[in-house]
């Protein structure tokens, strides 16, 4: 069977990496455009180009698929495999092959680019991948196989995107095996989880301390979270809820302590930040950011959710 894989993140990379082992016939990747990063403005390549070159196989990088999809015809593929790959396909691929897509959620909650990443803003318990058909609504098609497991305490977008793509790959090896049985998704069950923006980067102060928590995880390792402070951004990576009280009348956002941990009141107690970077400084612990800071004072307002 002659595949084409098209994918993009980590995610992808341990689905191609499973269908190689396996000995699929992998006979070209198609992933996202390389982007250009830091202040140095550096190529980088996406971690499935990284793998399709390892192995020599040929890579393309349309910036938009629907208008070069004859470079994928031309090699007359059996079947197509996607797994966030991060563009939609046109009608006319989707009439021409079989395409099966790895999707990183339990259809049909949380359709679309961030199943992860939402699952986690929303607190969910117990996360999965479903082998689905592809069709033209986004992540409507039938559904393949489904595999679940549950979301442990520690785990943040990248523990669990590495663990998804185990599952989903596995899935999708058996999948590949055996007769396909195709099962019709409930469309009134569908929700939706769209790319993450810079907005939903922002941590807001106002909220709970386990709703911070969670939008946090969804962040994590990169790109962090986000707030503003004094004309200035900052990035948290590390947080953890405090066990120091406070009146209810102190106001959401409010400093309360700095004595080596900067202390947030929340809308249900307070946070302790344990890692923190000023825009243009390197990340750091906290108590090394605060020895000579002179930003932060206690029993002020954090500014709260500006968006630039």
């Amino acid at each position: 069977m002659r595949i084409v894989f098209m994918g993009t993140p980590e995610f992808a990379k341990g689905v191609l990496q499973k269908l190689i082992e396996n000995k699929k016939n992998i006979i070209m990747v198609v992933t996202q455009p390389d982007k250009k990063v830091g202040r140095k403005k550096t190529i980088a390549f996406s971690p499935v180009k990284e793998l399709a070159i390892k192995y020599s196989i040929p890579c393309f990088q349309p910036r938009k698929v629907k208008d070069e999809i004859a470079e994928i015809l031309v090699l007359r593929p059996d079947l197509i495999i996607t797994a966030a790959y991060g563009q939609m396909l046109p009608k006319e691929l989707l009439d021409q092959v079989m395409v099966l897509n790895v999707h990183g959620s339990i259809l049909p909650k949380y359709r679309g680019g961030a199943p992860i990443q939402h699952a986690l803003i929303n607190g969910e318990k117990e996360v999965g991948v479903t082998i689905m058909k592809t069709a033209l609504k986004m992540d409507s098609g039938p559904i393949i196989k489904i595999g679940r497991l549950k979301v442990l305490e520690e785990d943040d977008y990248g523990s669990l995107s590495i663990k998804l793509s185990e599952l989903g790959a596995n899935l999708l090896i058996d999948a590949l095996e055996k007769p396909i049985i195709e099962i019709k998704q409930d469309e009134s069950e569908a929700t939706y989880a769209p790319i993450l923006t810079f907005e939903d980067e922002v941590i807001d102060f106002s909220q709970t301390t386990n709703r911070i928590i969670n939008r946090l995880k969804a962040l994590l390792p990169t790109p962090g979270g986000s707030f503003y402070h004094k004309s200035t951004w900052f990035k948290i990576y590390k947080i953890k809820k405090s066990d120091i009280i406070t009146h209810e009348e102190v106001p959401l956002g409010t400093i309360i302590s700095l004595d080596k941990q900067l202390i947030i009141k929340t809308k249900d107690g307070t946070i302790n930040i344990l890692e923190i970077q000023q825009a243009g400084k390197k990340r750091m612990h906290i108590k090394d950011f605060l020895n000579g800071q002179n930003v932060f004072k206690e029993n002020e307002r954090i500014e709260g959710k500006k968006i630039r």
